[in-house]
């Protein structure tokens, strides 16, 4: 079963900075229409493994005898977890982070690909985590028809229900000795007695969750009904509805919601773009390009990193106080030179993680192409 990357994981991860020697961080695939066999993955692990070596030897210079051979150790480690520990399970990528001397073991499997990397340093390889902490966790999805109504949670590929609050509403059978009219006005008030109860629990599970999206499943009859007895802030969030058969299973009404969530994310982005594009037409509280946003993430400016997917070009940081900045020179804080690194964009995570600010992957980052595909909404 695959792993949720969660912004507390992300910031735990990010906040590492190794204190003896260097950590090792490793991405492989498992993507089943690239690796489609545990052969398949051995090999790729073995070259990834063998790219941590060179590196390893990169470093000689600047590690003393018992931070290589901690180092050593756990690239022999990762490879003996592979072989003997790790379990594929569906798992479409695996992550690991590894720092022997500074205790430091975190296995990630993952729900979707991830692109191969091994990399040494002091701190931990982050920026690729960042696409996957950004999908809709959390999100709330609901079956909601006259008598089915369920609340489930959206837990990284599957769906976990929180609350169940289906009801027996009677049927022509039961009528007994009432009149027509007088019955259908009893079943409607059990109906709408059943939709507040559902509403409001709804509203409790949206309160407790704050900012994430909500998707309505169940037939068109109870829809303007059921949103009209909802909480405003709940109304607010709502993706949409859409419809499935009566007794679809968890995994059949996750199918159905995903677009819906697509969607919502979809005008989430145009929203912070939006807000970006204005910003930055009045020089107001907004950054563009390398230059600028890493100067303000290291400031602790940033409040919400904008990143189009796949950008990334080399930087520089300062090895003392982890200062980073797109070209070389000294660090404006303590004099240090600055050392190359070959991902800006971990750097811009980094610092924007570190001082509390967040990440966001825009899938469609056109818009971001005049700021070489970075940029940021500031606090200050």
């Amino acid at each position: 079963m695959a792993d949720t990357v969660t912004w507390e994981i992300l910031r735990e991860l990010a906040a590492f900075r190794a204190a003896k020697g260097c950590a090792v961080s490793l991405y492989l695939s498992l993507d089943p229409s690239e690796v489609p066999t545990p052969s398949d993955a051995r090999t790729r692990l073995h070259s990834l493994l063998s790219d941590a070596e060179k590196q390893l030897g990169e470093h000689r210079s600047s590690l003393a005898h018992d931070e290589r051979l901690a180092l050593k150790g756990d690239l022999e480690h990762l490879h003996d977890w592979f072989e003997n520990e790790f379990e594929r399970d569906g798992a479409r990528g695996v992550v690991v982070f590894a720092a022997g001397l500074d205790n430091v073991w975190q296995s990630l499997a993952v729900a979707d690909p991830v692109t191969d990397a091994a990399r040494i340093d002091r701190d931990l390889y982050v920026a690729p985590l960042v696409r996957l902490a950004g999908r809709p966790e959390g999100a709330l999805v609901a079956y909601v028809g006259k008598e089915r109504a369920e609340l489930y949670r959206l837990d990284g590929t599957r769906l976990v229900e929180i609350a169940d609050e289906s009801g027996q509403v009677p049927g022509r059978h039961d009528q007994g000795g009432w009149s027509q009219a007088r019955y259908e006005r009893h079943i409607e008030a059990i109906v709408f007695r059943h939709l507040g109860d559902v509403a409001a629990t709804l509203d409790s599970a949206a309160r407790g969750a704050r900012g994430v999206p909500v998707v309505l499943i169940g037939p068109e009859e109870v829809r303007t009904e059921f949103e009209g007895l909802l909480a405003h802030e709940t109304r607010a969030r709502v993706a949409g509805w859409t419809t499935a058969e009566a007794h679809a299973e968890p995994p059949q009404l996750l199918e159905v919601a995903l677009p819906l969530l697509a969607e919502w994310g979809e005008r989430m982005d145009a929203q912070l773009l939006e807000r970006w594009r204005e910003e930055a037409g009045k020089n107001g509280r907004a950054a563009a390009g390398w230059n600028e946003t890493l100067e303000a993430a290291s400031d602790g400016r940033v409040e919400l990193l904008l990143v189009r997917d796949g950008a990334d070009r080399p930087a520089y940081r300062c090895p003392a106080c982890g200062r980073a900045q797109a070209g070389a020179g000294t660090c404006p804080l303590d004099g240090t030179t600055m050392e190359p690194s070959p991902a800006g964009l971990d750097l811009a995570v980094h610092q924007t993680l570190n001082h509390g600010g967040t990440i966001r992957v825009i899938a469609d980052g056109s818009v971001l192409e005049s700021a070489e595909g970075v940029a940021a909404l500031l606090r200050f």
